[in-house]
Formats: structure tokens, C-alpha cells, sequence
């Protein structure tokens, strides 16, 4: 199989099984998305979504939140993980927003990334699920099943150069979905400790148990 046909076969299955698709995380406006995304890092999408309605409650716009301290908005993040570094990236993110922006969370990647806190991978979900715009944020699932799939090469050893990989080779239609596809994919299915792949249905094609020499 070539990673054309790989390519071909794995997108025809997400398009035909999983056609609507976004985001597991709850928000109703871009600074929400912004904040849950940020909290997200290395912590459950389901753990976020039981502490963002408080958190919203009391802070719902960058301006609620730049007035208070870090601490203050601890109280309602301590139970996520690295909740110190969020809080305080929370708070100066807000600010920011505030004192640069006029309280709106910019739309492009350069001003996204000026954000305290704010990398590559919460900059590019920004765009694609509030601006709309085809970019693909790579988490650590989707790096994950990227690689195990045969979507990208070996040497393609971090998230930027995997990101690079998958636009390359992903429609620019499908690329806003996609990067849900294969997080999706990677967080109910394949799994990082114990992949579930009795319940897969790439295994006629997964070079986890096929000798696929032309990948």
C-alpha cells in the first residue's frame, strides 16, 4: 500500500463513519475555548468540562479575568493538572487579551502564540474550531496514531513535523476535521498504554501487524 492509498482509505473511513466531528471541550465563546484548551494540556477533556462552568460562572470574558489574581482563579482549577503554571498563564493570557487586544482572542497564529501559555498546538485548535480555518493541531494523540498508522515517517519526530507531514498529504478541506479524527481515534480506540485493537477498524492496513514495506 502506498501513503497515497493509505492516506485515501483512512480519510474515506473518518468521512463515512465520523462526518460531523469537534472538540469534546464545552465553551460558548472564543475566550471559553481559549481557557478550556489551555487546561486541556495534559489532562482529560471530561475533567475540564466538570471545572470550566464554575470557572465560566465567575469569569466569563477576558475582563473579569484580568482584574483578579492567580490565586484567585486557582480555586477553580486546582483540580486539573500544573493548575500553579495555568492559573497564573490564565490570568496573564486575559490580560493581555485586554491590554493588546481589546478583550478578543486574535484570529492568527502569530498573535495566538504571544498569549502566555499559548503554543502551537492550542493556537491552531483556536483556528480551527472557532475561526475555522484549516489548520492541524497536534496533541499527543494525534502524534501518536499518526506514527502508528504509517501517516507519517519515523524522522517525522515532532509535533511541528508532523503537523507539516499531515497537511501536506490531507485535503484542505478535510484538515479542520482531521486533526478530530485522529485525536478521536487515538483517545477511544488507540490507546497509548493498551490499544484497543479489537475494536480497530485499520487492522487490514495498521503497520502494527501488517510488514508494509513501502510505507
Amino acid at each position: 500500500m502506498t501513503k497515497k492509498e493509505r492516506y485515501t482509505y483512512i480519510l474515506g473511513y473518518f468521512r463515512e463513519h465520523m462526518p460531523v466531528v469537534t472538540t469534546e471541550l464545552e465553551y460558548a465563546s472564543a475566550f471559553q475555548l481559549l481557557c478550556a484548551t489551555l487546561l486541556s494540556a495534559q489532562c482529560t477533556d471530561k475533567r475540564i468540562n466538570q471545572v470550566t462552568p464554575a470557572l465560566f460562572a465567575r469569569f466569563p470574558s477576558a475582563k473579569e479575568m484580568a482584574q483578579v489574581e492567580p490565586e484567585d482563579v486557582l480555586e477553580y482549577v486546582k483540580s486539573v493538572s500544573y493548575p500553579n503554571s495555568k492559573s497564573r498563564h490564565l490570568v496573564e493570557m486575559a490580560r493581555m487579551l485586554v491590554s493588546d487586544f481589546g478583550g478578543e482572542v486574535p484570529d492568527n497564529l502569530d498573535d495566538l502564540t504571544k498569549l502566555p501559555g499559548v503554543g502551537r498546538k492550542t493556537a491552531n485548535v483556536m483556528q480551527d474550531v472557532w475561526f475555522g480555518k484549516a489548520t492541524m493541531a497536534v496533541d499527543t494523540h494525534v502524534y501518536r496514531v499518526s506514527h502508528r498508522l504509517g501517516l507519517v515517517p519515523k524522522s517525522a519526530n515532532t509535533p511541528y513535523k508532523v503537523e507539516q507531514e499531515l497537511v501536506k498529504h490531507i485535503p484542505e478541506e478535510d484538515i479542520p476535521q482531521a486533526h478530530h479524527w485522529l485525536l478521536l481515534h487515538g483517545r477511544y480506540v488507540c490507546t497509548s498504554q493498551r490499544p484497543r485493537c479489537a475494536k480497530c477498524d485499520f487492522n487490514d492496513i495498521c503497520p502494527k501487524l501488517l510488514d508494509d514495506s513501502k510505507l
